[in-house]
C-alpha cells in the first residue's frame, strides 16, 4: 500500500501537469518557436563573440588541412542561417556556400553574419501556427518549424567546433568566459 500511495499521487498529477502545458501554449503563440529561438540565440551570440575575438590573423587558421578555416566557418554559418531561414519564412535564398566562397576579411564576415542573424530574427518571430507550415528544406519537404530547430542546432554545431579552434590558440571561448557582473539592483 506504502507504494501505491505515491504512484496514484503521480497519475493524478499527471492530467494537471499536461493541462497546465497546453495552457502555456495556448497562452503563448509561439511557445515552440520562442523555444527554438531561445537555443538559435544563445550560440548565435557565442559565434559572434567568438568571431569578434579571433584575430584577423587567425581567421585562416585550421587546425587539419581538411577542414574549414576560422574565417570559412564563419561565412559558411552566415550563408547557411541565410539560406535555413529563407526556407523557415517561405522565401527565395542564394546558396548556402555564397559568403564563405566570396568574403574573406574578419570585418567582412563578421558583418555578414551579423545581417544573417538580423534577418533570421524575422524567421524566429513567426508565429506557432506559421511555423507548422511547409516549405521545402535541402530539395525536401519540410515544416518552418523544422528548419527553425536545424538552424539552431546546425549553429550549434559549429559554436563547438569554433571552441576547439579557440582552444588550440590558447583561447577561451565566449561560453567558458565568467558573465559580466551584474549591475543595478
Amino acid at each position: 500500500m506504502k507504494r501505491a500511495i505515491p504512484l496514484l499521487l503521480l497519475l493524478c498529477a499527471m492530467p494537471v501537469a499536461a493541462q497546465q502545458t497546453v495552457s502555456a501554449t495556448s497562452a503563448n503563440p509561439a511557445f515552440a518557436v520562442g523555444t527554438a529561438k531561445y537555443m538559435w540565440e544563445l550560440m548565435t551570440n557565442y559565434l559572434t563573440k567568438a568571431a569578434e575575438q579571433m584575430p584577423e590573423a587567425d581567421y585562416s587558421f585550421r587546425p587539419t588541412p581538411d577542414v574549414r578555416t576560422f574565417g570559412q566557418m564563419i561565412g559558411h554559418v552566415a550563408g547557411a542561417q541565410n539560406m535555413i531561414c529563407a526556407s523557415a519564412l517561405g522565401e527565395k535564398s542564394g546558396n548556402e556556400d555564397d559568403i564563405e566562397k566570396s568574403t574573406t576579411t574578419k570585418a567582412g564576415l563578421i558583418a555578414a553574419l551579423r545581417a544573417s542573424t538580423e534577418y533570421c530574427q524575422r524567421a524566429y518571430a513567426q508565429s506557432d501556427a506559421a511555423s507548422e507550415g511547409a516549405t521545402t528544406l535541402f530539395g525536401r519537404p519540410s515544416s518552418r518549424l523544422r528548419a527553425l530547430i536545424l538552424n539552431a542546432t546546425h549553429n550549434s554545431e559549429h559554436y563547438g567546433n569554433l571552441v576547439t579552434y579557440m582552444r588550440i590558440k590558447g583561447m577561451v571561448p565566449p561560453s567558458s568566459q565568467p558573465a559580466p557582473p551584474r549591475t543595478g539592483g
